[in-house]
């Protein structure tokens, strides 16, 4: 059973993409009306805005929960485990209902967060499509670092190569790249990636990267050979 099959398992009732977050009745909404109407027109106008998002997502995580665990005391305990899976889905929903907008990449992030574990070629398209919508390389270097989080180093080797720009990017790019090819026990690969940095046109920040991996390569290449 797929990611979302399992958690839409796990609740009474499924979140529907087109309700997440919209507005609730006054009783429902714990004083959120004013922040959450906010939040979403901000995510209207930008849905990469990372601090709107996660605004957003806590407060439709909240509700989820709270519906989730709203069980007759008399009758049945409140179900942890099926309140935190209603509480993701809700989550889900929300970067799903935004990842519609074709300028998203941030929603696509958060999608494949939620679903490295069970789904990882999906995790993987959606960090892949993800790259392709932002030019500037952000989503890359969110994408490498939730690969890399997840202890998947070839994976984020296979997404970063096939898209990284070295010369446009941010240097924070080449720096995912180097630490995954050393997490993969690639030292030979780690320096190449470093070394190409040096086509970065922002030399102190590339020698600040430098100086903090070249050591850690160093390391590895005299591993590799004792």
């Amino acid at each position: 059973m797929g990611l979302i099959q399992r958690l839409r398992h796990l609740i009474r009732r499924p979140v529907s993409a087109s309700t997440v977050g919209l507005r609730r009745p006054t009783s429902a909404r714990h004083d959120d009306t004013i922040h959450e109407d906010a939040v979403r027109a901000t995510l209207h106008e930008n849905p990469n805005d990372a601090r709107a998002f996660a605004a957003l997502a806590e407060i439709v995580r909240r509700h989820a929960a709270e519906s989730a665990s709203a069980v007759d005391p008399l009758s049945a305990e409140v179900d942890d485990d099926a309140t935190r899976r209603a509480a993701d889905l809700a989550v889900w929903s929300l970067a799903e209902e935004l990842a519609g907008n074709p300028r998203a990449w941030f929603p696509l992030i958060e999608l494949a967060r939620l679903s490295i574990v069970d789904d990882r070629e999906g995790a993987m398209r959606r960090l892949a499509t993800a790259a392709e919508r932002d030019p500037s390389g952000a989503a890359l270097a969110e994408g490498l670092a939730v690969l890399r989080g997840a202890d998947l180093p070839v994976e984020a080797l296979g997404l970063g190569v096939g898209h990284w720009r070295v010369r446009e990017h941010d240097v924070i790019v080449g720096r995912h790249l180097a630490l995954a090819a050393l997490e993969a026990e690639r030292p030979a690969e780690a320096r190449h990636h470093l070394d190409s940095m040096r086509l970065h046109p922002d030399h102190a920040a590339v020698e600040a990267v430098r100086a903090e991996i070249e050591p850690m390569i160093d390391g590895a290449e005299r591993r590799a050979t004792t």
